[in-house]
């Protein structure tokens, strides 16, 4: 078969990007999610620390839910979920509120609407909307608009980049509003998404992916990022976090970067969750907690 990208024919290159190649049953790793996140959002409810359908524009798939610490005007994080930008929810995400506020720290969990009903680009777009709405309901909420960070898995890694690349001046807003990124098995060159499988419900041509890889975008700011990845995840998933983080660091951004062992995929980001665990520490050290 024909070369379609670097070394890869298609039928490589759609095994590449498909993350489920490298574990026995992908649901194994979304139930947990959904269960973890059901505990934690009705634990938050009943001690009255759940903001939940908080709507940052007017699609009914715009809106995020805010698990509160006791103490006001906290940092908040941010978090967007993966999925290939097609799948999943904010019901899948909140699994690791208990971890920030422990830490008297906020989680703002973010849902977004998917493709195909909507294209990459409006995406992002909505991303960049719940960024300001959250800066400018900060007071209201209770949390520091000075100390906002974002994190997100595989597709939401991919986004939140783009808010880290964000021209934040454009709409008059601080320049360094995002003070800092965990990213987690991400990717950040779209152009093999586009030749492969993926692209059957994104319908991006060339223009699209180009304008919506971080790794042709510069920062807004030099905030420092968290990069990782499983073990256990594809060689191209690989070489995209490896690649991009030698790109932040040649221009002078702080990365502190792990391949976590015995992790895959699905279950690295699950690491948030874990307060002892790199990933939950260095996140909540990056915050200032």
């Amino acid at each position: 078969m024909a070369r379609v990208y670097r070394s890869f024919n298609q039928e490589a290159l759609d095994r590449e990007y498909s993350p489920s190649s490298c574990v026995d049953d992908l649901m194994v790793y979304i139930d947990d999610y959904l269960q973890l996140s059901q505990a934690a959002k009705q634990a938050a409810v009943l001690n009255g620390s759940a903001a939940l359908e908080l709507a940052y524009g007017p699609l009914a798939s715009q809106r995020m839910d805010v698990f509160l610490p006791e103490t006001t005007s906290a940092a908040v994080n941010l978090y967007i979920h993966g999925g290939y930008w097609q799948e999943l929810s904010k019901d899948y995400a909140c699994f690791s509120a208990p971890t920030f506020q422990r830490r008297e720290c906020a989680l703002a969990v973010l849902g977004y609407s998917l493709a195909p009903q909507r294209r990459l680009t409006d995406i992002v777009e909505e991303c960049r909307c719940a960024v300001e709405w959250l800066y400018l309901n900060a007071d209201d909420l209770g949390i520091d608009r000075d100390r906002i960070h974002i994190s997100g898995s595989s597709a939401g890694a991919h986004l939140a980049m783009m808010l880290y690349t964000t021209n934040w001046h454009k709409r008059a807003l601080p320049h360094d509003i995002i003070k800092g990124v965990c990213a987690v098995s991400g990717i950040f060159d779209l152009e093999p998404v586009r030749l492969s499988y993926v692209n059957s419900e994104l319908h991006m041509d060339q223009q699209e992916a180009h304008a919506n890889s971080p790794m042709h975008l510069e920062p807004s700011a030099l905030s420092p990022v968290i990069m990782a990845y499983g073990s256990n995840e594809t060689s191209e998933f690989k070489r995209q976090s490896n690649e991009y983080r030698e790109k932040l660091e040649g221009i002078g951004v702080p990365v502190e970067f792990r391949e976590i062992n015995n992790r895959n995929h699905f279950d690295v980001v699950m690491d948030l969750a874990d307060q002892s665990s790199w990933l939950a520490t260095s996140t909540l050290q990056q915050m200032h907690l």
